[in-house]
């Protein structure tokens, strides 16, 4: 029978969307730990009267947005929690939630900046920048790659300095910079097999690059970024105030 009056019955949630709903469920509300096993595709058929090509596809969906990890032929198993950051200082953020943040130095240099970096912090002509690009890892776990700009004239030495810890600490610290604000594009990438290596994931594995601008005294721009991040790890939280006109 048809809805009438030019109504339409909403179509059915897809059974594989239903069991990883239920599944992503029971881990929060039962608080299961990582690296706890979950039903197998065979248990998940069975329990939910389905084939198990439709329990392949809620594992395969959890699987993709980092819930669960698989090692067959041992299974299916809950995965770390991401780690939710504030657009910021990764070193800052990550000790904030009591994980130990590191960095390994992949090279540094002063550079002649592309069109988009001078762009990026208004550069004259002839001015050149220090770039520093970085493994971040939590816990030695790899999470990031960090390639960071930094304007020669306002970081004279900083290549000597800075190579393990947060950039912004020693740009605060060392050279005296007030930090006002800073803006960041989130986007969705593939990663490439360099990328995907670094970061101890598959080839083509799911990214997100942030592209972040960080303004100082004057609203000078006093940083350029662009951090790749495991999508698999990572999380981001934004918070935006309302309460304006």
């Amino acid at each position: 029978m048809t809805a009438s009056g030019g109504e339409r019955r909403a179509a059915a949630t897809p059974r594989y969307l239903a069991i990883a709903a239920q599944l992503r469920d029971r881990i929060v509300v039962d608080q299961l730990g990582p690296h706890t096993l979950l039903p197998s595709e065979r248990e998940l058929a069975e329990q939910h009267r389905v084939s198990r090509m439709t329990a392949r596809q809620a594992l395969s969906l959890l699987e993709s947005e980092g819930v669960v990890y698989r090692r067959p032929p041992r299974g299916t198993f809950v995965a770390e929690p991401r780690v939710r950051f504030h657009v910021g200082s990764f070193s800052e953020e990550v000790s904030r939630l009591g994980r130990h943040p590191a960095a390994r130095l992949l090279w540094a240099e002063v550079q002649e900046p592309t069109p988009s970096v001078r762009l990026a912090l208004d550069l004259d002509d002839g001015a050149s920048v220090h770039a520093f690009h970085r493994l971040r890892t939590v816990d030695d776990v790899p999470f990031a790659l960090e390639t960071t700009f930094l304007p020669v004239d306002l970081t004279p030495g900083i290549l000597e300095l800075a190579d393990e810890g947060s950039l912004w600490a020693t740009l605060r610290d060392h050279y005296g910079i007030a930090l006002t604000r800073s803006t960041a594009v989130l986007e969705s990438i593939v990663l490439d097999d360099s990328s995907s290596a670094q970061l101890n994931v598959r080839p083509g594995s799911a990214g997100t690059l942030l592209t972040r601008t960080t303004f100082g005294a004057g609203e000078r721009r006093v940083e350029f970024a662009r951090d790749v991040y495991r999508a698999d790890r990572a999380s981001f939280e934004v918070t935006v105030d309302l309460s304006g006109p």
